[in-house]
């Protein structure tokens, strides 16, 4: 007996949905756990998780961690990874860049600091005094004031754009601060009076004298587009290591060696740059030169 049309054709659709369910929902899914288990191949597949010397898990050489004390303070004795934007800092679950772009120059200031927003160039001028601070080098900055914050001007014409300069307001620097420049243009530079609106002031970043290449390389002051790079440049390494050796009691070049170590060069020869995995360095650190912590 021939079945109606509108049978047969559910028929069909519930055949080729059991068949796609065994071969794409069962036996492809097997079969990737079966070649995830070869040899050389199933360490990537639990996740490239390491071990300390005692055989427990401490993290993974794909995703980066913090090494700070309880305050969120940098640990000294430990190499520190660059920035994080994800969640509170390396939170696999919140994976995400800042989406700040160059032109974020302006803060958002309040009376409260804790709804008060800094801006990607403050962001970067902290990071870098801060490190600086921290490693004992020059942490200046273009566009970023001695405190460490964006060297920003919003400057008012008399004829809005144009005309003579009748007032000038260093926009990220909070009434009572005082100004990270005293004059400009002959104009006395004002501090920013918490919600006044300066929209019609001309935004002028002002470049300073710090170095055209600073110290403080880029990836230590900007987080990764994930958020959890684990990985810093060689040149951020080198940076850290006389401070890492003194706080371990070793010198520089044992310190340096151990970098040297853990520094994977470009993909293929000729792809990505240099870098140097930041847990399983500290790992290596604590096994060879061991400090009280």
């Amino acid at each position: 007996m021939r079945l109606p049309t509108w049978l047969a054709q559910h028929l069909a659709a519930l055949r080729a949905i059991l068949v796609a369910t065994a071969v794409l929902g069962l036996a492809y899914p097997f079969v990737m756990i079966g070649i995830a288990q070869l040899p050389g191949l199933d360490d990537r597949a639990e996740g490239s998780l390491i071990q300390d010397g005692g055989g427990r898990t401490v993290g993974s050489r794909l995703i980066g961690q913090q090494f700070v004390d309880g305050e969120g303070n940098p640990l000294p004795v430990y190499f520190q990874p660059r920035p994080s934007a994800a969640g509170d800092g390396y939170d696999p679950t919140s994976t995400a860049a800042s989406n700040l772009g160059p032109e974020n120059v302006v803060d958002t200031l309040a009376a409260n600091p804790d709804d008060a927003t800094p801006s990607l160039l403050t962001q970067v001028c902290q990071r870098s005094k801060m490190i600086g601070d921290l490693d004992g080098v020059d942490g200046s900055r273009p566009f970023c004031t001695p405190n460490g914050v964006g060297a920003v001007l919003a400057v008012f014409h008399r004829d809005g754009l144009t005309g003579p300069i009748t007032r000038v307001v260093s926009v990220n620097e909070a009434c009572p601060a005082t100004p990270f420049l005293a004059r400009f243009h002959d104009v006395t530079v004002e501090c920013n009076t918490i919600g006044e609106d300066i929209s019609r002031g001309l935004i002028t970043p002002v470049r300073g004298n710090a170095p055209a290449d600073p110290v403080v390389p880029p990836d230590a002051v900007t987080a990764s587009g994930s958020g959890l790079d684990p990985n810093i440049s060689p040149a951020y390494a080198r940076l850290q290591v006389p401070r890492v050796a003194r706080e371990r009691n070793t010198d520089t070049a044992s310190v340096q060696r151990l970098v040297d170590r853990y520094t994977d060069d470009r993909a293929l020869g000729f792809m990505g740059e240099p870098a140097v995995n930041v847990l399983q360095l500290n790992l290596a650190l604590d096994r060879t030169f061991p400090a009280n912590r």
